[in-house]
């Protein structure tokens, strides 16, 4: 287990050190984490200038299980982001009809949050980042620790940029401390207009080259270093960046100077990522069902980490007891009858979306044709590692005895029966489950990210099973950024330029890494079309990065609700003039505005006592179950459990909780307003262009996030 004390925690000796230094109090300690008001010798001792660094980890590392937030991106859980995409039912406000965003709402985003606490905001964050830049650049530390510490900073400043801007277009940009009480020019320069987007986009790469080119000679060697960022995570950030300014919601005459751009940062961050040591995992051994890509994402120091949060319990200081330190991903999608939480539903459209065993899309392929009913048959080895359904081994590392039994010999079985008939024939009731999991089963379950003891014989990462908190603590890193995502970026901006067979390649690498062989489904015709090869790449990180909160930003960024038509309602010279004037169309795309998404449930069939039971605790095929599935030594499912499938279930579409409403994202939702708290911080803060504007009598917004 990797030691991550360094980073993650404040040692006992930086808190001394910090005391001894500024005289301060513990009540200075508890209320200012980022040390702004420590005194600038700090910066001449490595260890205190060092732990100074750790709290930025601390405070800007993505949680795997948060939902979006000021301080966190989207991680995949079932946050208002991802409900407005097709991974998860329910109906986040954000794609509500009849909720209408304003500048005053609760729900919305606040990433211009401000409170005493400054280091608990994005520009909080970027203060202490200044004050460390100047302190380290002007302190008396040799030349070889200040390359090692200068390059996390600006690192963390651009990430902390990136996420502003990525939300917002053009935010103001900040490059000193600024004297929060007087100002640096009797208050007047406390107030920073804003930049224009292409401008914050500029300045967020080059605090990334400069982050890369402090970072270029440092080798984190120690295994209590492992986890901090590199020259290669900064310029994949780089590459993630310049991407998002060529996407379509910035790029709308889809410039070709924006797309160079992108192409050249993300090959320069995969050369750079290679010297590293960074790849596809299991790129040569993808084992069966995809267990090497299975096991990736439960595994330290894995060579597809890029940007990563690690959780163990080594890292948690001595007699704390927050469980922020430990990975809640597991807890949170395993199901009821292990003592977890209740799991986690996918959609009827993530079921019926990932590729044949062949690569083809459901419906496409001529060698596996495609059944609803027995959807799990010859499919892509990762939808496998990402869904769990009736039938299938889900072993987690536990022999003991709390009443849920041996977790060693865990099967899945989460088919429902109904006790009535207006029950079964309603298109939004649930039925009752066996094995203890009664009206808390999931249709089918996210499975993606676990953490599987058929994948890791030993127990090698840690989770409590006690009755009351089983998998609570569970020490799986998360991947903010992995290399598998810098390729997919890589072929995207490839694509952008040109390069199709680059483009098409990058693809065939990803497939190959998880069985795929020759060309990997993907005809050569693909590197033809430019159109379709976009189409292809978004769909693939569809499949790859599902359930690993990137799908809403790849929407927003191709305008995948509606094909960007909405946006010249807003203004007239914002409509595409690019992309054939709509994304979906150019993309072969049908919009997801009008969709409805509904949960796959796998009930007993209707030639069983017309899928009837006598009661919800009399499981009706409790005496019929096959064998389970054992993925990582069976190929395919038996023939037994097949049948079971054809002659015992039955799949229903049973609706979410949006009932009868469909997707309805509006245009000016592709680019965020600022909340009216923003603006009364700092009235030189303009209001985007389809928002009402607070210190303008909420008149509408004059800032063009478009404009250069």
């Amino acid at each position: 287990m990797m030691k991550m004390k360094k980073i993650y925690g404040l040692s006992t000796a930086f808190l001394m050190a910090i005391l001894v230094l500024t005289g301060c109090s513990d009540q200075f300690l508890e209320d200012k984490r980022n040390f702004s008001n420590a005194g600038d010798e700090i910066f001449d001792n490595y260890v205190t200038a060092e732990a100074l660094i750790n709290d930025l980890y601390l405070l800007s590392l993505p949680a795997s299980t948060s939902g979006i937030t000021y301080q966190y991106p989207s991680a995949g859980t079932s946050d208002a982001y991802s409900q407005a995409t097709e991974e998860y039912a329910g109906l986040s406000f954000i794609v509500d009809d009849g909720v209408v965003l304003t500048t005053s709402s609760t729900q919305m985003l606040s990433l211009f949050y401000n409170e005493r606490k400054t280091s608990n905001n994005p520009y909080g964050r970027i203060r202490t980042c200044n004050d460390a830049i100047r302190g380290i650049e002007q302190g008396a530390l040799n030349n070889e620790e200040k390359a090692k510490l200068l390059g996390q900073v600006y690192f963390f400043r651009a990430w902390t940029y990136y996420r502003l801007v990525k939300e917002f277009g053009g935010v103001p940009i900040v490059t000193e401390v600024q004297n929060a009480i007087i100002g640096d020019d009797g208050g007047i320069s406390l107030f920073v207009p804003r930049s224009t987007t292409k401008q914050c986009i500029d300045y967020i790469c080059d605090d990334l080259d400069k982050a890369a080119n402090y970072l270029s000679s440092v080798n984190w060697g120690n295994d209590s270093d492992y986890g901090r960022v590199t020259a290669g995570t900064a310029l994949a950030l780089q590459g993630r960046a310049r991407l998002l300014y060529a996407s379509p919601v910035f790029n709308r005459a889809d410039n070709a100077d924006r797309w160079t751009l992108a192409y050249q940062s993300n090959k320069a961050a995969i050369e750079r990522l290679k010297t590293e040591g960074r790849k596809l995992a299991y790129l040569d051994d993808p084992g069966e069902n995809a267990s090497g890509w299975a096991k990736m994402f439960a595994e330290y120091n894995s060579p597809e980490a890029v940007f990563v949060t690690l959780y163990n319990n080594v890292a948690k200081p001595t007699g704390t007891t927050n469980p922020a330190w430990w990975n809640g991903w597991e807890n949170s999608i395993r199901p009821a009858n292990t003592g977890a939480n209740t799991g986690k539903n996918t959609t009827s459209t993530m079921i019926d979306l990932f590729p044949m065993v062949d690569g083809k899309k459901p419906g496409q392929s001529v060698d596996y044709p495609y059944d609803p009913d027995l959807f799990m048959l010859n499919r892509d080895p990762r939808f496998y590692r990402t869904f769990g359904f009736p039938g299938v081994r889900w072993a987690y590392a536990y022999t003991g005895s709390n009443g849920y039994g041996n977790g060693t010999n865990y099967e899945l079985w989460n088919y429902s029966w109904y006790i009535s008939q207006e029950s079964k024939e309603s298109p939004s009731d649930g039925g009752y489950a066996g094995d203890k999991l009664g009206t808390d089963y999931k249709g089918v379950y996210v499975r993606k990210r676990t953490d599987d003891a058929d994948l890791n014989s030993t127990a090698l990462y840690v989770y409590e099973v006690d009755g009351t908190k089983c998998f609570q603590r569970s020490a799986a890193p998360y991947m903010e950024i992995r290399y598998a995502e810098v390729l997919l970026n890589f072929a995207e901006a490839a694509c952008g330029v040109g390069q199709y067979s680059e483009a098409l390649e990058a693809l065939r690498d990803i497939r190959r890494r998880v069985g795929y062989t020759g060309n990997c489904g993907l005809e050569d015709g693909l590197a033809g079309d430019r159109g379709k090869l976009f189409g292809a790449i978004l769909y693939e990180r569809q499949i790859e990065l599902a359930y690993e909160g990137k799908r809403f930003d790849d929407m927003r960024r191709w305008m995948l609700w509606d094909g960007g038509v909405g946006q010249s309602a807003i203004k007239s010279t914002w409509a595409l003039t690019g992309f054939g004037g709509n994304t979906c169309n150019y993309l072969g795309l049908t919009p997801f505005n009008g969709t409805n998404r509904k949960i796959v449930e796998l009930r007993v069939s209707d030639d069983i006592n017309n899928g009837l039971s006598s009661s919800k605790d009399v499981d009706p095929l409790l005496a019929d179950r096959p064998k389970a599935w054992n993925l990582k030594t069976e190929a395919s499912p038996s023939a037994e459990l097949v049948k079971f499938y054809t002659e015992k279930l039955k799949r229903k579409e049973r609706k979410g909780d949006d009932l009868d409403k469909v997707i309805s994202f509006k245009p000016k939702y592709y680019i965020g307003g600022l909340k009216e708290n923003a603006q009364r911080t700092n009235p030189k803060l303009e209001q985007n262009i389809g928002w009402e504007d607070y210190m303008n009598g909420n008149a509408p917004g004059t800032f063009d996030p478009l404009a250069e």
